[in-house]
């Protein structure tokens, strides 16, 4: 039996073109950790929230793919705070958990799967060195309450994403994200001091933490059966190897 995992989503997994490389979305890593019972449709589009994406009707496209026994994985939040940007901007409080709604409620007419996932944290340190707990602002915490609303599956990549940041530190955790210094990659002369998307490595180690917090979803156990098990290097300094 095969089916199909959708990504729904911003740049932050999003598929990138060779104009934007270095900077890798996780959405690209992620089929490297399913066996071939699972393809992974990534439909993340760089710079787009909640609000946006559904305006576009890039729901509805998916939508019309999604078939029973299907996956549609949902990643928004870190377009959805611009404020500046009405086109975009869905307030933590109301816009942005209803249209996460929707997105939940389109999965199941389609009698796939929904998972929620908490947007990828900011890589934004406290001034004693810890992540910002605030690093996109109060997104995550509205998606875990739709998720208990809902009875949805939700994968915590932020609170995952920054174990990972607090584990490499500040300047350890550089390396997962585009600081570019001038003259390093074609694509950007000048240099790049990005925070929020990742290089190929960062993008990578977060495509890894998705297929973890799979592995230990109860709820998601017929697609944690399609994960392939291999020998994977620890994502933490100091811990053990982990197999996946």
């Amino acid at each position: 039996m095969s089916f199909k995992l959708f990504i729904a989503g911003d740049s932050t997994a999003a598929l990138k073109g060779a104009a934007e490389k270095p900077m890798t979305g996780w959405g690209e890593y992620l089929p490297e950790h399913f066996g071939s019972a699972v393809e992974v449709d990534n439909r993340a589009v760089n710079g787009r929230s909640t609000k946006s994406f559904l305006a576009e009707g890039r729901l509805a496209h998916i939508e019309r793919d999604l078939q029973a026994g299907d996956y549609l994985f949902i990643q928004f939040g870190h377009n959805d705070g611009k404020q500046e940007d009405p086109a975009r901007y869905a307030d933590p409080e109301r816009a942005y958990r209803d249209h996460l709604r929707e997105f939940v409620e389109a999965a199941r007419r389609a009698g796939a799967t929904p998972v929620l996932l908490t947007p990828v944290s900011r890589r934004r340190f406290l001034a004693d060195g810890t992540p910002d707990p605030e690093a996109v602002g109060p997104y995550p915490d509205a998606m875990r309450q739709v998720a208990a609303d809902t009875g949805t599956p939700l994968l915590d990549i932020f609170a995952a994403s920054q174990q990972l940041f607090r584990a490499l530190g500040d300047t350890g955790s550089r390396h997962l994200v585009m600081h570019l210094p001038a003259g390093a990659h074609p694509n950007y002369p000048e240099g790049l001091r990005d925070d929020t998307h990742f290089s190929d490595v960062g993008a990578r180690q977060v495509a890894r933490l998705v297929a973890q917090a799979i592995r230990q979803s109860p709820e998601l156990a017929e697609l944690r059966a399609c994960l392939k098990s291999t020998p994977a290097e620890s994502l933490f300094p100091g811990k053990a190897v982990e197999r996946q």
